[in-house]
């Protein structure tokens, strides 16, 4: 128990638990500093999603192409199509997300320490069922929000339909296909995102903790606190590790899902389909289109939104 306590103190100089944050000034200013983030990195996501729906008569196969012909065409308003469906949506489902994920892992962690296993194992599980469990709860918002959004994305694009924004694309989909419409694809975004977000967080939790133990942190009581920038280099490198484990694992989930959610009402294809079209197209390696897009979107979105959300958390801790 004492090995316990050590690591807890330890570790506590590095992370922040939820019933140490002032609520209300995290949801505020947390709204805010994703948005940025979102506004940054948003261009990777179009980037990506046009790679997973190009077919093989498509000129534009690799990233440099797709950023071209979307300059060339759009200017850099082409980089941003979808971007306000996605912000309107994202700040509840990150709501739900964050607090799904916080709550959860407190819980979690009480459970897993009674099996004495490592403290990385712990964090892994521990993190792993809260970031699952966070997924769960933020689908029902963010399955609607992504659909539209990557219509808007890919629109004109590859013989795709054109719209007037956001809500022409939710008013056309609930004419042809129902509320259904809008959460085309939400069992695979389950499949996707689920896992995803399990595998992220198990491996951000996990590798921090090999990372500090590999420092020389978490072992001695009365060891003085990590120094900030040490802190934000080690939550960096988590961020980068979770990002390609997961990415590697869940892209052709990803792939298959996105296609399932812009094909049109007329020619709306089966799961299997999409799979037997994808291998057709590219053998194998058509279900990892927009692998290069997608390892470096989840470690830079990962990076950053983890080094905003522990800044975040810095920022609202409550006053003793």
């Amino acid at each position: 128990m004492e090995a316990s306590s050590s690591r807890m103190q330890t570790f506590g100089q590095t992370e922040i638990n939820w019933d140490k944050l002032d609520k209300t000034k995290f949801y505020i200013v947390g709204a805010g500093i994703f948005t940025g983030v979102t506004v940054a990195l948003y261009p990777v996501s179009v980037v990506k999603t046009r790679l997973q729906v190009a077919s093989k008569d498509t000129v534009e196969r690799s990233a440099f192409s797709v950023v071209r012909g979307i300059l060339k065409t759009d200017g850099i308003p082409g980089l941003y199509r979808g971007f306000g469906t996605v912000i309107t949506g994202a700040i509840p489902a990150r709501v739900i997300f964050l607090t799904a994920l916080e709550t959860t892992k407190v819980a979690a962690f009480r459970t897993v320490e009674p099996l004495k296993f490592s403290e990385p194992t712990q964090a892994a599980i521990a993190n792993g069922i809260a970031g699952m469990a966070a997924s769960l709860f933020s689908q029902a918002v963010f399955v609607p929000i992504d659909v539209i959004s990557q219509k808007l994305m890919v629109q004109g694009y590859s013989g795709h339909a054109k719209y007037n924004g956001g809500l022409d694309v939710a008013r056309k989909v609930l004419k042809s296909d129902g509320i259904r419409g809008l959460y085309r694809g939400f069992g695979l975004s389950v499949m996707t995102y689920s896992p995803s977000s399990a595998v992220w967080w198990a491996s951000y939790g996990s590798s921090q903790r090999v990372i500090w133990r590999f420092l020389g942190h978490g072992t001695d009581l009365k060891e003085a606190a990590p120094n900030p920038w040490t802190i934000v280099s080690v939550q960096a490198a988590g961020g980068v590790i979770a990002g390609a484990t997961a990415s590697c694992i869940t892209t052709p989930l990803d792939t298959i899902k996105t296609r399932l959610q812009v094909m049109g009402h007329e020619k709306r294809p089966s799961t299997r389909q999409v799979v037997k079209n994808l291998i057709a197209d590219d053998g194998w390696k058509g279900l990892y289109r927009g692998l290069g897009p997608r390892f470096f979107s989840m470690s830079a979105w990962g990076t950053s939104m983890i080094l905003a959300y522990e800044y975040l958390k810095r920022l609202c801790v409550k006053d003793d």
